[in-house]
């Protein structure tokens, strides 16, 4: 059966958003296909819309590799757009709840008539507890919190600081220029390190003041992208638990700027837009 889709993007982190309701098929070999940019639609996946007895709607992310992640911060924002856009959901008191693989999360739409334009998304709150992430600490000695942990991938001293908002992140504050780095070919060392059970997402950051870094991101199942907004928060979130920024951060990404607040105490907010690009059928 052909496919209905729209193809959205937040910062530059794009997402083909398809209602899945009543519909059984592979969506991970589906989101293998159109994600491809040469033979498909191009993507950094599928953000797939279904029922939910917990909340309002329930997302399913699928990365371009097929694999499923819990959580996608700009996917969210842009599923938000899809659903409340079509009126498959309409807002309760200005918010919409969605369910997701790491948990039932609150967006706050900013309306332009009747289109969404942009949103702010409660994203958890930022974990640090190994078992939690998940991290195998086994082998780092039973440490109690994985922060500036020496390790070595790809010829590269690398200290990463481990946390999931959802998913799973290693980050890395840095002073060398992050544009420098190579992280095309040093994030699948990450990614795949013994360390991490379940794969993890990597960034890199510099800081360049209290309320302002600079990110680059290699997201687990996709590799290098323009943006992503649970790499934003775990990029600010790690800063701020370093002392490094306050509470309000800008997050300056390859597609763009998100913004990320974390008090160390609660859950992290993630703000940033949501824009349609085109909409299509996939054929079968």
């Amino acid at each position: 059966m052909t496919v209905e889709f729209a193809k959205l993007h937040g910062a530059g982190n794009d997402y083909i958003a398809i209602d899945g309701r009543g519909i059984d098929r592979d969506w991970g070999a589906l989101s293998r296909e159109m994600s491809l940019l040469a033979f498909g639609v191009g993507s950094d996946g599928i953000v797939l819309v279904q029922d939910s007895d917990v909340a309002q709607i329930r997302m399913k992310v699928y990365n371009p590799d097929g694999s499923e992640a819990e959580m996608s911060g700009n996917g969210i924002r842009l599923f938000s757009k899809f659903v409340i856009d079509r009126k498959i959901v309409i807002p309760v008191e200005d918010i919409l709840t969605v369910e997701t693989g790491g948990g039932v999360r609150t967006v706050w739409p900013t309306m332009a008539g009747e289109k969404m334009i942009s949103a702010k998304v409660a994203m958890g709150v930022p974990t640090f507890v190994p078992a939690e992430i998940p991290v195998d600490t086994a082998k780092t000695g039973n440490l109690e919190i994985i922060k500036n942990y020496p390790i070595q991938v790809g010829g590269h001293d690398l200290k990463i600081t481990c946390l999931a908002v959802g998913n799973p992140h290693a980050v890395v504050v840095m002073d060398e220029p992050v544009e420098g780095f190579p992280l095309v070919e040093v994030g699948p060392y990450v990614e795949n390190h013994e360390l991490f059970p379940n794969r993890i997402n990597f960034e890199i950051v510099n800081v360049i003041n209290r309320s302002k870094i600079r990110a680059r991101i290699f997201e687990r199942g996709a590799g290098e992208t323009m943006s992503s907004g649970t790499g934003s928060t775990a990029s600010a979130t790690a800063a701020r638990s370093h002392g490094l920024v306050d509470d309000t951060v800008d997050v300056i990404v390859d597609g763009g700027e998100l913004r990320i607040s974390w008090d160390e105490t609660g859950e992290a907010f993630l703000e940033g837009p949501a824009v349609e690009v085109f909409t299509g059928v996939w054929p079968d």
